[in-house]
């Protein structure tokens, strides 16, 4: 089944768009939450976005094993959006994954055989400045190696800018 990948800037309309492009695909609808609260103000951003979900998807949280949650997803639904990859990464890095390639290899290897579409969202954080700290640097090159593994792997790929989306791929 087709792999989506759906990137951008923050607040550039990748989400949003997502989630138009699954309807577009099927009525049985799967929503991945990645996002894990460390703080206060991330509490109420994903509070935020509970309250915002469309009730047409069904929402698994699942921050760290997105493999095991699409597996349990198989037969369930026509499109799942997994929003997002780069705080999946992040949530990788904090726990210290000794394997972010292998991690990666095996999101794409899961994903090709699953019986649904996938729309994966990920953020570009290369055009911007050169992070001042190791770790924000290591982030950004390994957000930039998940993006560009994910791009091969879809048959589409789609930049969003300005709430506009447009085909890569």
């Amino acid at each position: 089944m087709p792999i989506i990948l759906i990137g951008g800037g923050s607040r550039s309309g990748k989400s949003t768009y997502a989630l138009a492009r699954a309807r577009e695909i099927g009525e049985r609808l799967g929503f991945i939450a990645t996002a894990e609260a460390h703080d206060e103000e991330m509490e109420q951003r994903i509070a935020r976005h509970r309250e915002d979900r469309p009730a047409d998807f069904t929402t698994i949280e699942e921050p760290l094993n997105l493999c095991d949650a699409l597996i349990g997803c198989e037969g369930r639904f026509d499109a799942v959006v997994i929003d997002c990859l780069t705080l999946w990464l992040s949530n990788l890095m904090l726990t210290e994954c000794s394997d972010l390639e292998g991690a990666f290899t095996e999101l794409i290897h899961t994903s090709r055989k699953s019986g649904f579409s996938i729309l994966l969202v990920t953020n570009e954080v290369g055009c911007g400045v050169v992070p001042d700290t190791e770790l924000g640097r290591r982030f950004r090159d390994a957000a930039g190696r998940l993006n560009q593994l994910v791009a091969g792997a879809a048959c589409e790929v789609h930049w969003t800018v300005f709430g506009i989306p447009v085909r890569v791929k």
